[in-house]
This record gives C-alpha cells, sequence and structure tokens, in this order.
C-alpha cells in the first residue's frame, strides 16, 4: 500500500500544494489530472522521492521506477547500456527479453540518438519494467506522440501493466488515456492553500 499525506508545499513564497491525501493499494493504478500548472509533476516527484521539500509524510515500496515525460535516456549508451547499466545485475538474456516486450528486438546496440521518439519511449518502458518494480511513476508518458505512435504506446503500457501488476501513478491531460488505463482518476484543482484534490 502506497500512502500519500502531503500537509503543504510551497516553493518560496508560493503554496503550490495544499493537504493532499490518498492510497495506492498493491496492483491498482490511478491516474491523475488537472489543468497544466496545477502541480501534478510537483506531486509525482515528492511521491517518487526526488523532491524531499515538503510537510506530510510518503510511504512507498524502495522497489520504484519512474518514466519521465522525456525519455531521459544517457544518449553516449546502446539500448542495452541504458536497461544493464540502471539495473547492474540484469541477466543479458533478461535484458534481450524487456527489449523484446517492447518491440525493440535486434535493436540492444543502438544508441538513443538511433532511435524514433516512439522507440526511445519504448526503451524507457522497458527500463522501467525490467527492475521489476512495485510501484511505477509516469509523468505524461504519451505526450508529443502522433496518434497511431501513441495508441501503439497506450496498447503496450497496458500490456505490460496487467503481466506485472505494479501499483501505478500516472499523470495525463487526457481523459480517454485515464480511463483505460486507470481503476481510478484524482483529479487537481485550485485551492486557497495550493492544489487540492477536487
Amino acid at each position: 500500500m502506497i500512502q500519500i499525506d502531503i500537509h503543504k508545499k510551497h516553493f518560496e513564497n508560493d503554496a503550490v500544494l495544499g493537504p493532499i491525501a490518498f492510497e495506492i493499494a498493491a496492483g491498482e493504478t490511478v491516474a491523475l489530472t488537472g489543468p497544466s500548472g496545477i502541480g501534478k509533476t510537483t506531486l509525482l516527484r515528492l511521491v517518487a522521492g526526488i523532491d524531499p521539500n515538503f510537510e506530510g509524510h510518503i510511504v512507498r515500496p524502495d522497489r520504484l521506477a519512474i518514466v519521465f515525460q522525456e525519455p531521459t535516456l544517457l544518449p553516449w549508451r546502446s539500448a542495452i547500456d541504458n536497461l544493464t547499466l540502471i539495473h547492474g545485475d540484469l541477466p543479458q538474456a533478461e535484458a534481450d527479453a524487456a527489449l523484446t516486450d517492447v518491440g525493440l528486438e535486434g535493436k540492444g546496440d543502438l544508441f538513443p540518438g538511433q532511435l524514433s521518439l516512439g522507440q526511445q519511449r519504448r526503451l524507457s518502458l522497458a527500463r522501467a519494467f525490467a527492475g521489476q518494480p512495485e510501484f511505477l511513476i509516469m509523468d505524461e508518458p504519451f505526450v508529443s506522440l502522433d496518434s497511431e505512435t501513441a495508441e501503439t504506446m497506450l496498447t503496450l503500457t497496458e500490456d505490460l501493466i496487467m503481466r506485472h501488476r505494479p501499483a501505478t501513478l500516472f499523470v495525463t491531460h487526457s481523459r480517454p488515456e485515464a480511463n483505460r488505463l486507470s481503476d481510478r482518476i484524482l483529479n487537481l484543482i485550485s485551492g486557497p492553500d495550493g492544489a487540492v484534490l477536487g
């Protein structure tokens, strides 16, 4: 069980997040929606432990994976190295299987710059799931993709989540994406002391 209990988050004198509390059960997928600039990515950073500067308490498992808006790959490393450097104990056979799972079979020796944006997003997914995360965090993973590629990525992500069953929290502006992937949708709205759940 992931437990999020944020009392408040400020950037200097600006209140960004007000009281926000919710839980995510093992195997549950929760979508987080809301207008641009409301604080969705800030909330994800708190939940992931990237930003520890807030008032409140978060309980999460140690084995988590994050898929950012941008692929955040190491451009000077091959696709297979992007997996094995993060997961140093990942056997070669499992690394190859992780690439195959996302449709990148035979592309392990290619560098990120030799892959399309869609393929880079696939590699980011492979890297996330290769570690068998108990908790998966995704920040608009389908943004900036053409409709065909976005549909392919949605189907792929849906399949990987169903197979691995991590607790999942993902941000999206798309209600259809939220409806399709999530068990539950949370919406951030503006409150007097920062964004709150509406």
